[in-house]
């Protein structure tokens, strides 16, 4: 936890103003921060549980404040459930103050081996964004359903059999990743986003990248960083980098600019990519298993690999068939 500060002085008048906050607001549940950790959290849950996630499509969860209808769901809802590792700063004390309290919260990565964290000494902390490989994320289904379990044991076999169903669909999902990635030619193999937050993909599935801005999002690039980035795309004859949905793309376009300066042309990719939040709900996009099948089929296609058409779902409809 970080030390109590500025925030915490804040959350004090969130909680004193919760006594005159609206009762009528309908609480879910099982309250999640990210839209990420909802879906594998309603995976676990099934139709026992109502899961609410606060942050919406294109919400940052790096500097997310939560409004004062937030802190009063998190607080009335039964249990809690956040990604952890950091992830969401500025919500550090809040946690930490509904923990005291005996409220049952819980980062979803909590139980990963520290092995299987990345650190970066300069961040203070490992990052965060553990989603990105798959059976990283797979494992923390796992402990939703063993916290789940724990909260309420009457249905702990239930919860464990519907993370068990799904962990197998992850497993299919990971390796279609690793296959469509490894499709790209080695030499186009390098990934260029606008920040640091496919570490675990790389790590995963065999693909360098690269970014201007770090881990996280509440830190500025430097010119130096943009500057050593349009050095490698006109070394290596990078055509296209990628934008993300919930990230600003001013640094990219600088890079882009820089590039043409030096003589090669670089372009911005045909799509988004997903890093710290999911596509609208009710889409594809907008679970878990469609955000990673987007970003891995959207990475192949524009670096030249060979995704197949319609991605994931095509590529399991063709396997089942076998």
């Amino acid at each position: 936890m970080q030390p109590l500060g500025r925030t915490t002085v804040w959350l004090a008048g969130m909680l004193l103003s919760l006594a005159g906050c609206n009762e009528e607001i309908k609480v879910a549940d099982v309250v999640t921060t990210t839209a990420m950790v909802g879906d594998i959290v309603q995976q676990v849950a099934g139709d026992q549980l109502s899961v609410e996630s606060i942050m919406g499509q294109r919400s940052d969860p790096h500097d997310y404040q939560p409004t004062r209808d937030d802190a009063y769901k998190l607080r009335k809802a039964k249990v809690v459930f956040y990604s952890g590792l950091m992830l969401e700063g500025r919500m550090t004390d809040m946690f930490e103050n509904l923990q005291k309290q005996g409220r049952p919260i819980y980062a979803v990565t909590d139980k990963l081996d520290q092995v299987y964290e990345i650190r970066y000494p300069a961040e203070g902390h490992p990052d965060p964004h553990v989603w990105m490989d798959v059976k990283g994320w797979s494992h923390c289904v796992g402990f939703v359903a063993d916290a789940l379990a724990e909260y309420d044991p009457d249905h702990a076999e239930q919860y464990r059999a519907n993370a068990a169903e799904y962990r197998k669909k992850l497993d299919l999902l990971d390796e279609y990743a690793r296959e469509v990635i490894q499709s790209i030619p080695e030499r186009k193999r390098v990934l260029v986003t606008a920040h640091d937050a496919f570490t675990y993909f790389s790590r995963a599935y065999g693909i360098e990248v690269r970014s201007p801005q770090g881990v996280d999002t509440t830190q500025e690039a430097s010119i130096g960083d943009i500057n050593k980035l349009v050095d490698l795309l006109v070394e290596r004859q990078i055509p296209v980098l990628f934008t993300e949905e919930s990230v600003n793309d001013k640094n990219l376009s600088a890079i882009i600019s820089g590039a043409a300066d030096k003589g090669w042309t670089v372009r911005k990719a045909n799509g988004q990519l997903f890093s710290d939040s999911m596509g609208e709900t009710g889409t594809h996009e907008g679970t878990y298993i469609g955000m990673i099948d987007h970003n891995a089929t959207l990475i192949a296609k524009e670096l030249g690999g060979r995704p197949p058409e319609g991605g994931f779902r095509a590529w399991l409809e063709k396997r089942q068939a076998k």
